[in-house]
């Protein structure tokens, strides 16, 4: 279940809760109990290593895409 930040106008605490993405925009009261809270946008980091992946091939070998990656570009 994903975690969603929030802010609490009346305290200025922060926190976080697990609920589904549907209620994620759901009114959502502090630990204190205030309910004047706002929804945080989160930068969410993936982490992983260049060599994780392999290159794509280089020359005429198959699938194309060119710059779209889907085959819309002429």
């Amino acid at each position: 279940m994903p975690r969603y930040e929030y802010r609490c106008r009346t305290c200025d605490d922060t926190f976080e809760l697990s609920r589904p993405m549907a209620e994620s925009s759901a009114p959502a009261a502090c630990p204190g109990g205030h309910d004047d809270t706002v929804k945080l946008l989160s930068a969410v980091a993936v982490g992983g290593s260049r060599s994780a992946a392999p290159a794509p091939a280089q020359g005429g070998g198959g699938g194309g895409g060119g710059c779209c990656g889907g085959g819309c570009c002429g």
